[in-house]
């Protein structure tokens, strides 16, 4: 679905991605993990075109998308939910939500996707005449989360849903993901938690200062004594 080829970044003079490759197949959650500072957020900022790359290939469902402008990306199905939620803090949860549905022309398919969202996140229907701005941290994300249903994505960029949650919040946001894909939408996952995201998680790729050091099953990955001591607070 989508396949990443010899991608170099730069922000100036610093190279952010070093020659990275990696592909995310129909079906599956695939996640990014590494120490800040890896390159995980301008990967998926250079996915959705709002980096430009230096070089390197990037295809979405066979047609390559490398020079293409964000919202062009974002009408071929392919959706980026942000680090940090970037809500419209003076909007109401609905108007939020709507704004998730901007490229799309299909009215009744949006009128669907909407009480989908908020059969999936009931706190957003109990909370949907509420300015965005007041809502708890947990609450935004899930509002984040919810927005980019709203373009119903075939591919989900998820950068740092877990960033600033509580365990249990954490816990929360995490099944929804789960759930998300099991209902049929493929995603790719930036999350520092590493040990959250193999859970969930079908295929890690280790992110350490632009290159891609390390890539497999999770399942493997998370016994690999390496992994187990630099990402899982383990000591090897």
């Amino acid at each position: 679905m989508l396949t990443v080829r010899n991608l170099n970044v730069y922000y100036g003079t610093i190279y952010a991605i070093q020659n990275i490759s990696f592909e995310v197949k129909e079906g599956e959650i695939v996640t990014l993990i590494g120490a800040n500072g890896a390159g995980k957020s301008t990967t998926l900022r250079t996915i959705s075109g709002l980096i430009k790359p230096k070089s390197g290939d990037i295809e979405f469902q066979d047609q390559k998308i490398t020079d293409l402008k964000p919202h062009v990306i974002v009408s071929k199905g392919l959706i980026h939910v942000p680090e940090g939620r970037k809500i419209i803090g003076n909007f109401t949860v609905r108007e939020n939500l709507m704004m998730g549905a901007y490229a799309r022309k299909d009215r009744s398919g949006i009128a669907d996707t909407l009480e989908e969202v908020y059969t999936r996140f009931p706190r957003l229907k109990e909370r949907e005449k509420q300015l965005g701005g007041t809502l708890s941290g947990g609450e935004q994300q899930m509002l984040a989360i919810g927005r980019g249903l709203m373009a119903n994505p075939r591919l989900l960029l998820l950068d740092e849903p877990s960033m600033g949650l509580s365990p249990i919040l954490t816990e929360e946001i995490f099944s929804i993901i789960r759930t998300i894909n099991q209902k049929g939408t493929t995603i790719l996952l930036v999350e520092q938690n590493a040990y959250m995201a193999f859970q969930i998680a079908h295929r890690a790729y280790v992110l350490e200062t632009g290159r891609v050091i390390m890539s497999g099953d999770c399942q493997i990955l998370q016994n690999d004594p390496k992994i187990r001591s630099a990402y899982l607070g383990e000591i090897a």
